[in-house]
Parts: C-alpha cells; sequence; structure tokens
C-alpha cells in the first residue's frame, strides 16, 4: 500500500499525512487537507491560476505609486542637501541641477529595485500591489524565488519596456501569463 501524502490547501505542495505544517510554506495542515493515495502513474495536479495581464498592470500601478510616496520625500531632502552643497561650493546652478537629477534617478532606480526583489523573494513572495489582489512571483515548479533571481527579473523588465512594452503585453498572450521578463527569469505570476 503506498504512503498517504497530504496535500497543502495553501499552496498544493505534498507532505506526509502525519505533518501539522506544510514543509514548503508553513501552512496548518490540521484538519483541512485530505489524505489521498499517492502513485506514480496517477500524479494528483493542483489547478494553477495564472496572474494575468490587467491585474497584474494594476498592481504596478499600486506599486508605483507605493514607491514614489517613499521616495520623493527622500528625493527632496537629498535634493535640498544637493542645492546647500551646490551654493557652499559655489557650483554653478547648472551642473548642482545635474547632480541633484542624477541622484534622484538613482535613488529611484535603487529604490523599486531593492523593493521588488526583497518582496518577491521573500516569504510573501510577492509585492504589495500584487498581494493586494492575491498573487505572488514562483519559480516553474511554484517554488519561492531567490534574490538574484528576483533581481535578474527587476532588470529584465527594463527590456520588457525597452521594446515598446510588447515585453509586458505578452503575458495577455502566453500560456502561462508569462512577460518576457518571466521568461527569461524563468519565473511565473500566480494567483493564490
Amino acid at each position: 500500500m503506498p504512503d498517504q501524502i497530504v496535500f497543502c490547501n495553501q499552496c498544493g505542495s505534498q507532505n506526509t499525512a502525519g505533518a501539522t505544517f506544510c514543509s514548503k510554506c508553513g501552512g496548518s495542515l490540521g484538519g483541512v487537507a485530505q489524505p489521498l493515495a499517492a502513485t506514480s502513474a496517477h500524479p494528483l495536479a493542483v489547478p494553477v491560476r495564472y496572474g494575468g495581464f490587467w491585474i497584474r498592470f494594476v498592481a504596478a500601478i499600486i506599486d508605483g505609486i507605493l514607491v514614489q510616496v517613499v521616495v520623493v520625500p527622500v528625493g527632496a531632502l537629498l535634493g535640498g542637501m544637493i542645492g546647500v552643497a551646490g551654493v557652499a561650493a559655489r557650483m554653478p546652478g547648472e551642473g548642482t541641477r545635474l547632480v541633484a537629477v542624477i541622484v534622484g534617478a538613482a535613488l529611484g532606480l535603487l529604490a523599486s529595485w531593492i523593493y521588488e526583489a526583497a518582496m518577491e523573494s521573500s516569504s510573501l513572495q510577492a509585492t504589495l500591489g500584487k498581494m493586494i489582489f492575491g498573487m505572488k512571483v514562483t519559480d516553474l515548479n511554484r517554488n519561492r524565488i531567490s534574490f538574484a533571481r528576483a533581481t535578474g527579473r527587476h532588470f529584465a523588465k527594463y527590456l520588457s519596456s525597452m521594446i515598446l512594452f510588447i515585453g509586458y503585453i505578452m503575458a495577455g498572450f502566453t500560456e502561462r501569463k508569462q512577460a518576457l521578463h518571466d521568461i527569461i527569469a524563468s519565473t511565473v505570476v500566480v494567483r493564490r
């Protein structure tokens, strides 16, 4: 008789029948999951719902607003400090403005990268915008991604943007709703 296994209702992972918590996501298995006989002839598949283009688009707008809520005040403070330093160093106004623009752009890029990569590689597996809509970023086997993979995914978004946003639009037409940056990073966005 084959061993009995329990599938987690939250992530779909297989666990031993006596387990109290899921070994993958830590979710409680107490009394909710059903033990099923595991056989190699009939693997049990959990249906996957992928995050489509429009819901991801709205989540990205929310994330952009949230990042700007932090970046704009910090950028204004840095801009003021650069202005004071420019006056103290008797730097021409154009030079001071150029330095402020470069620092502001670098701050925005850095904040966006750290926010996305840290959140998507965390145990939450999603940015706040994705969490609002019950989505998470996983690898192709539905496992949590590393910070390095999340970083690669983030910077691959620039490529998705550079080709007239076609890389993003691909999410509406691919089988697993993958945008170009998802294909490059071997990730998918799934709905919980």
